[in-house]
């Protein structure tokens, strides 16, 4: 099973005593007091949970910060503060709050509580559904996708995605995604493609290996492979970016050779 990753965010005090009790419940733990890297860092690493020091002055923002991300908006945050009502936090976009001290199974329970993870029974019929062949709607989309027709695999990934109700529909949502930051590369669009491409980290983590044919870990390679050069460039610089960075998505399984 995946280690989920529990992340202290603002450079607190209470970060030491806490660290290697969550380890030892089996969490990984992050340290981020960056808050220009901060939804990078937690996207990257699918936090499951933050932990935000509620002494910082302007702990607010660190929280609005994480919410009002759509790369990490799902993930919840506690607010660690004394004197802090529940409200206040709330109305911050908080999911609650936690008293400063030394840690103690009451702050484990709460975190192991709201930590983001798959659903255990979320992910077995993920996995079931990911054993079935892709169906034709997704196949149509893949086909536009690798003609470079990013704008066209849009239409049918979302019709896709609105139709189905379980888990799966996230490998539809991510393979949107990916197509639509590669359509923003092609247009231009240096911001709105990096925007993209970190929305797309979330739903990418959830999926196995391969799922209904696709090569999950590959796309997820060549999307961070794009990002990582977009990242290095700059806005400037995208006319000269090298297209043939934008690759296929590959299907391994069933009657599909990898291509």
């Amino acid at each position: 099973m995946t280690r989920l990753t529990i992340a202290l965010v603002g450079g607190p005090d209470w970060a030491g005593p806490i660290a290697p009790l969550l380890r030892d419940r089996g969490f990984d733990v992050l340290r981020c007091d960056d808050r220009a890297r901060l939804v990078d860092l937690l996207a990257d690493r699918h936090a499951a949970l933050a932990l935000v020091d509620g002494a910082l002055p302007d702990w607010p923002g660190w929280v609005a910060r994480i919410k009002t991300d759509q790369a990490t908006r799902r993930i919840p945050v506690l607010v660690v503060a004394r004197d802090l009502s529940p409200e206040r936090a709330a109305g911050a976009g908080a999911n609650g709050v936690l008293a400063p001290g030394t840690p103690d199974g009451g702050w484990l329970d709460r975190i192991g509580e709201l930590a983001r993870g798959l659903d255990p029974a979320d992910a077995e019929t993920l996995a079931c559904q990911c054993r079935d062949a892709l169906p034709p709607l997704a196949r149509l989309g893949v086909e536009k996708f690798n003609a470079g027709a990013y704008y066209a695999q849009h239409d049918a990934f979302e019709e896709l995605w609105m139709a189905e109700t379980g888990p799966v529909r996230e490998l539809y949502r991510a393979i949107l995604q990916v197509g639509v930051a590669y359509y923003h590369v092609t247009r231009g669009n240096h911001a709105g493609a990096l925007k993209m491409l970190r929305r797309s980290v979330q739903w990418l983590a959830l999926l196995p290996d391969v799922c209904q044919g696709v090569d999950v870990r590959r796309l997820e390679a060549d999307a961070a492979r794009v990002r990582g050069e977009l990242e290095a460039m700059g806005p400037a610089a995208i006319a000269s970016f090298d297209r043939a960075l934008l690759q296929p998505v590959r299907l391994v399984s069933g009657d599909d050779s990898p291509r």
